[in-house]
């Protein structure tokens, strides 16, 4: 229950009515009558549901009535069946229900509140056999069909004039208990209808109906209309029989004072019926008069007992008010004592607290002091880190120089072997590279002094770009990608400073060259917008693009995401955007990984926007960058020379998976003499290439794109296809850390950046070598005699399977490969390649080892026929066999034998 405890003592319920619906008269004069019996019971709460005629609807309503926490149901059911089992579930959580007027089909609810719906049938039926003597021919209009009152009332009616022959049902139409309803379904048989005809109809509304549609056929006159309700007010029933429209009705009480009245008692755990059976009689001429001036009274009564209720409630509401306001007023009292009282003491802290004060401001002051000079001590020693780093990238382009020259001095040379001048082209290419740090870190420090100022010149920005896209037509030829400059107009004229936006051009064409590969296109467009003011620079490449979160931080400083940190300073971007800045332009980037990079930098039309000192009237001083070359050459492809006789079979095959191009091929020349090179840019095509070649050794940088060395080399070290291939590690961070997750991840051997060429040959030596050991350990003695050896143990549980499989169908002459290679799920080239390196064994080679040494066992030790031992080898002949067997051990099987017994 959820009641609660009211102001008086008593209690305080919640009670919920589901109704049919309350469109009817009848149905509101029900919810009029819960609510003027209600007035007696302050404090209760009525929840109030119309489910407008719709059973599935009535039924959700239900469900939320008794969420709402009712103490108690009161419901007046559409239809019966529907109804049936949402009344019941209600009854078994233990909440009452009283049903209204209309049944269910069941006996589990608490009580019923309605009329006897057999009797008032019967008693129409009744009144019009006395009524009218003569044949009787009668119109039946019934309610909403699946509904109790329709079929009890209709089963009533029928049973009493079952016998009178006199009497004929000329029809029988649903109404639906509507006006409308009635009018609707008469109409459709209005050819029947007659002057004489006796209509009843289950309700008032639908017997006014009945009677519109007779006058509108001009038979009011002679029909008679008998109904159901006799409700008091216009268009009620009472009304009728008093106007004389109809002649008579049955009295239908709706039963809420009695349904209330019964729900408190059942409340109050009071003695109650379980059937209430309100009683009716017929109201017509006879007896109207009298029970229109009654209902008129109760009407009259009702007003005056709610206007008592408003006044009282105002009465209520006034004293709470009151109430209030005193409680406030005391309340006010109370505070201002004890705010005073607090007043006093705060007073007497205050003077404490003050002096306090006074001593912790000293000492806050003193702190500021120290602080300031602690930081201008900080500043001096930031300054003199930065002069310092100024001063040393400064010092470094010197000695770059000096690496240079040589170096293209000794690259003209025409005797230089294919060595040499491999080694010399890559450390020119990344001697220019360091220049370029240099330079861009010096710009960095020029800005960071606020020294770098514009000095912008008019210029024609389309030959401006054309002449620095120019310089970078070679190196597309050769990486084969498309590279195209479009203007809408061949002049645009534009105030820049040419020794800054070339550093702009130059780094973002660079860039796009750096992350587009081979076939792909570069375009750089230029247009202008005189509406805004404003010239564009767009330039887009098919590249491999970046995340959403890369191009977020593209211009941030240093910035080393997941895109760039294998092959970007976080230098180049940054300044870019810093250098458009100083031209109060902006630069922005769209990209979408795996399809690409647009980068756009906007530049105002005009001069207004400069400052007389950023203005360069002096043209003398247009100089292109001295530095194009170190650009183009950071994104030049690498071409290594190679001899002339280059030696093809080799007994090793090696990976290297490196996204560095130019050590991809530094390690590719250096290695190639010995090994059967391959090569791979990425995580993911590493892996491929190492699951399609199976390659005896391994060399992995750990910083790839998309997957990395260290999940490289997991995967490959868990999967019993490549367990057995040796992984080296590089590294340009070479911290203990590093080198202990390399470890972790089953790694033969971590190598860190810049590393010693020698010691990796060595290393790669030591791991074949060792491989070699344990293979010749293994297989030191029969193939068939397994031993315990210290390899992997996803290595053993390969060798285990194998061998198994292999001892398991020694007697199969058809036993191969192909049989083997697919119970172990892989190819037939991989099955050979992993044997060949664990064991040192052709698979076929292994298999008629076996058998061999499973011969001479049997030739030992049982006494059978050659031919049998022949047959439970898997040998197709016992000739076969011997011939094999003599050519393996230089002596018959028979000699064998002969020479072992005894």
């Amino acid at each position: 229950m959820s009641c609660t405890t009211s102001e008086k003592g008593g209690k305080k319920y919640r009670i919920g009515f589901s109704q049919c619906t309350g469109d009817l008269s009848w149905r509101k004069a029900t919810v009029d009558a819960l609510q003027r019996e209600l007035a007696f019971h302050p404090g209760a709460e009525l929840i109030y549901r119309n489910a407008g005629d719709n059973s599935d609807l009535q039924v959700e309503q239900i469900a939320e009535l008794v969420h709402s926490d009712i103490d108690i149901l009161l419901v007046s059911p559409n239809e019966a069946q529907p109804l049936t089992v949402a009344v019941e579930r209600v009854f078994n959580r233990g909440i009452p229900v009283i049903v209204i007027d209309r049944k269910i089909a069941s006996n589990k609810f608490t009580c019923y509140v309605g009329t006897d719906n057999y009797s008032i049938g019967k008693m129409a039926a009744e009144y019009i056999l006395n009524t009218f003597p003569d044949t009787v021919n009668i119109i039946e209009i019934t309610g909403l069909e699946g509904s109790s009152p329709t079929s009890e009332r209709s089963r009533g009616f029928h049973e009493r004039i079952a016998h009178e022959r006199r009497v004929r049902i000329k029809a029988s139409v649903a109404g639906d208990w509507l006006q409308e309803g009635a009018e609707a379904a008469l109409l459709k048989i209005k050819n029947i209808l007659a002057p004489g005809d006796i209509i009843f109809a289950q309700n008032d509304p639908m017997v006014l109906g009945a009677y519109e549609v007779y006058k509108s056929l001009g038979y009011e006159k002679e029909a008679n209309f008998v109904g159901v309700d006799g409700l008091p007010g216009p268009e009620g029933g009472i009304q009728l029989v008093s106007d004389k429209i109809i002649q008579a009705t049955l009295l239908n009480p709706t039963g809420g004072e009695e349904a209330i009245q019964t729900a408190f008692r059942i409340l109050e755990s009071e003695p109650y019926e379980k059937q209430i059976i309100l009683s009716t009689v017929v109201i017509d001429e006879s007896n109207v008069r009298i029970l229109k001036l009654q209902t008129d009274k109760i009407a009259s009564l009702q007003t005056n007992i709610e206007d008592q209720l408003a006044l009282l409630a105002e009465q209520k509401q006034l004293y709470r008010s009151q109430n209030i306001v005193l409680t406030v007023l005391v309340g006010a009292l109370v505070l201002v004592l004890v705010f005073g009282s607090l007043s006093y003491f705060a007073l007497r802290h205050k003077k404490k607290a003050n002096k306090q004060l006074a001593v912790q401001n000293t000492a806050i002051l003193n702190q500021s002091r120290e602080l300031m000079a602690m930081t201008a001590k900080a500043q001096e020693a930031t300054d003199a880190k930065f002069n310092f780093f100024t001063n040393i990238s400064h010092e470094f382009r010197t000695p770059l120089t000096l690496i240079l020259v040589p170096i293209e001095d000794t690259l003209a040379a025409s005797s230089l072997s294919y060595i040499h001048r491999n080694n010399l082209q890559l450390a020119k290419k990344n001697v220019l590279r360091l220049l370029r740090l240099v330079n861009q870190l010096m710009d960095f420090r020029k800005l960071e002094l606020s020294k770098m100022k514009i000095r912008a010149t008019e210029n024609n920005l389309v030959r401006f770009v054309e002449d620095i896209t120019e310089s970078f037509s070679k190196t597309a030829k050769k990486k084969d990608i498309h590279l195209k400059v479009e203007a809408a107009i061949p002049e645009i004229k534009l105030w820049f400073d040419i020794n800054m936006m070339d550093k702009v051009v130059l780094n973002l064409i660079s860039n796009a060259f750096k992350f587009t590969g081979e076939g792909g296109f570069i375009g750089i467009s230029i247009s202008r917008s005189a509406v805004e003011g404003l010239v564009r620079i767009r330039i887009q490449d098919t590249g491999t693009g970046m995340t959403p979160e890369a191009a977020a931080h593209a211009f941030d400083l240093f910035y080393e995401g997941h895109e760039f940190s294998h092959h970007s300073s976080g230098l180049g971007l940054a300044l870019c955007k810093e250098l458009v800045e100083l031209h109060h332009g902006t630069i922005s980037v769209d990209s979408e990984k795996w399809r690409g990079t647009c980068f756009e930098v906007t530049l105002p039309e005009g001069r207004d926007h400069l400052l007389p000192e950023e203005i360069n009237t002096d043209e003398s001083n247009f100089r292109m960058s001295p530095d194009v070359g170190i650009y183009t050459a950071d994104v030049e492809p690498v071409v290594l020379s190679k001899p002339e006789n280059e030696v093809v079979a080799k007994d090793h095959s090696l990976l290297i998976i490196e996204d560095s191009a130019e050590l991809r091929a530094f390690l590719s020349d250096k290695l190639g003499k010995r090994f059967e090179i391959h090569g791979a840019a990425t995580g993911n095509a590493g892996l491929n290439a190492a699951y399609d070649i199976i390659p005896d050794v391994i060399i992995c940088d750990v910083a790839l794109p998309g997957t990395d060395g260290l999940a490289v080399t997991h995967k490959l070290k868990n999967d019993i296809l490549t367990s057995h291939i040796p992984i080296i590690l590089l590294s340009s961070r070479d911290g203990i850390h590093q080198r202990i997750e390399g470890m972790k991840n089953k790694a033969d051997a971590f190598i860190g950046k810049p590393f010693n060429l020698t010691h990796l040959e060595e290393t790669l030596n030591s791991l074949l070598s060792n491989r070699d050991i344990l293979r010749a350990h293994y297989t030191s003695k029969l193939p068939v005699e397994k031993r315990a050896i210290s390899l992997q143990k996803t290595d053993r549980k390969f060798i285990n399977e194998f061998t198994a499989i292999v001892e398991n169908n020694i007697s199969n002459e058809h036993f191969g490969p192909e049989y083997i290679a697919q119970e172990m799920h892989m190819s037939r080239m991989q099955l050979y390649r992993k044997i060949k390196s664990l064991m040192g064994y052709n698979v076929n080679d292994y298999i008629l080892t076996v058998r061999l040494q499973k011969a001479k066992f049997l030739l030992l030790n049982e006494a059978t026929t050659i031919s049998d031992v022949a047959f439970k080898t898997g040998f197709s002949s016992a000739a076969y066999f011997s011939t094999v067997f003599k050519s393996k051990y230089s002596i018959t099987p028979t000699e064998f034998r002969s020479n072992n017994e005894g």
